[in-house]
């Protein structure tokens, strides 16, 4: 097999590859004989079918199979030969004009770039620092506190007020006409928590049992509901049911309905802050991880395989169309999805796996065995059975390749955290756990 490679452009290469005719027919002729025997066709018995019908009848899509077959290991061959690393599937074309007695062929495909990484020793990366606090944990509490309230009914000269759990009726008008999603019955929330548009909760505040209100609502502008988004709307509500709510007390006997191990606030406390930290962990793991790969991708160079992209591509498309079906829009394989609105994204995917990718060849970043197993523990610690938790992990190796990929990425923002100067930041819980102050 004689062998030539070709640069074209950046990335893209073409071989041109020869085979012997004698080659592809020989494999022709022994699949049909072999086809011959265990085909079925009416007036024939079985493995006494005449060749040439055989041939007649399947002689074409053999000799596809056969072509991409030899031309495939070809390619290979020719690709391990040259010590290239082929990006994606080649393009493959048959040679109008050959050698006598042979098949000419040209290959046309990319090879992975070449990285080059800047000197990562003059770049400042803020590395975030947070704090379980006792605040954190008093927040949790309530938290757990809400979870498990009661509510009893208040008396009839009581006004709705924050904390309540209210019961109503309403129904809004936009320029007299009602509108999707703008009239209910015996429709619960409990006033202050954010349920309602607050124009909504201040028209409640203050109503009794019976009592009923009109008063006007603007919809924000950006507004879920698009046909509603900005325009005014009137409303008339009605008070049906009033009920004070009750939060439990923060005794022994709260801990021990939250099953915390040492059942009192003291050890309810403690398990709260364990939990705690391991999320700030997680989360502060996640934020530095994606501040050290985004260096990577600023300060890298290298050409983007198209290819590559285009497959990213073509995930993201089908994955918006997952979405849409379980969203329940109609006709959704055939929903129009332009690919130019992914694509920034995918060229950044790509990059950066590329960069993450020649990082780990190059100074052995690999997940070893240990590694994934501490992960998988610590995976599985925040919950009540973290046997079966570890046992659902390695029983999928899907799942497991997940958390090799999550291992491999944060061996690698170690290695970029060694190289880089470091900012060390301290920012809030709150912040961290994107809550507001």
């Amino acid at each position: 097999m004689a062998v030539n490679v070709e640069t074209l452009e950046k990335l893209e290469r073409k071989i041109t590859l020869t085979l012997p005719a004698t080659v592809i027919q020989n494999e022709v002729n022994a699949r049909l004989k072999k086809l011959a025997r265990q085909v079925k066709i009416d007036g024939f018995r079985p493995g006494k079918v005449p060749m040439n019908i055989v041939a007649q009848r399947y002689g074409y899509s053999v000799h596809y199979e056969v072509m991409n077959d030899k031309v495939g290991e070809a390619f290979n061959q020719a690709a391990t030969e040259a010590q290239l690393r082929v990006a994606g599937q080649p393009r493959i074309s048959e040679k109008e004009q050959a050698t006598e007695g042979e098949m000419a062929f040209d290959a046309i495909f990319e090879v992975y770039p070449e990285v080059k990484m800047k000197d990562l020793a003059q770049v400042t990366i803020d590395k975030l620092q947070a704090d379980v606090t006792d605040e954190a944990i008093d927040k949790t509490i309530e938290i757990l506190r809400k979870q498990r309230r009661t509510y009893a009914q208040r008396s009839l000269d009581s006004t709705a007020d924050t904390d309540d759990r209210v019961t109503v009726d309403f129904e809004g008008k936009i320029d007299g006409e009602p509108f999707d999603g703008g009239r209910a019955q015996d429709f619960q929330f409990v006033v202050g928590e954010g349920q309602m548009l607050q124009e909504f909760e201040a028209a409640v505040k203050g109503m009794k049992v019976g009592e009923s209100k009109t008063f006007p609502l603007a919809f924000p502008e950006d507004y879920q509901g698009r046909e509603v988004a900005g325009k005014t709307a009137d409303f008339m509500v009605t008070l049906k049911k009033l009920e004070a709510s009750h939060l439990p007390e923060v005794t022994d006997e709260l801990a021990k309905s939250l099953g915390a191990v040492d059942a009192t606030v003291t050890g309810l406390r403690a398990d709260i802050r364990g939990n705690l930290e391991r999320e700030v962990k997680f989360r502060l793991l996640g934020r530095n991880k994606q501040a050290a790969l985004d260096a990577l991708v600023e300060y890298a160079e290298l050409d983007v395989p198209n290819s590559i992209v285009q497959a990213e591509l073509d995930r993201m498309v089908q994955g918006a169309r997952e979405e849409l079906k379980q969203r329940g829009i109609k006709d959704a394989d055939k929903a129009p999805i332009p690919e130019e609105v992914f694509k920034p994204q995918a060229e950044r995917r790509v990059r950066m796996g590329l960069v993450v990718s020649e990082l780990v060849r190059q100074h052995g970043l690999q997940a070893t065995p240990d590694q994934i197993k501490a992960h998988v523990e610590e995976l599985s610690a925040s919950y009540e059975k973290p046997i079966e938790v570890q046992r659902w992990y390695y029983s999928d190796n899907r799942r497991m390749a997940e958390v090799e990929g999550i291992v491999i990425e944060q061996n690698v923002t170690n290695y970029v955290f060694s190289l880089v100067k470091v900012n060390e930041k301290a920012i809030s819980f709150d912040e961290l756990m994107g809550q507001q102050a």
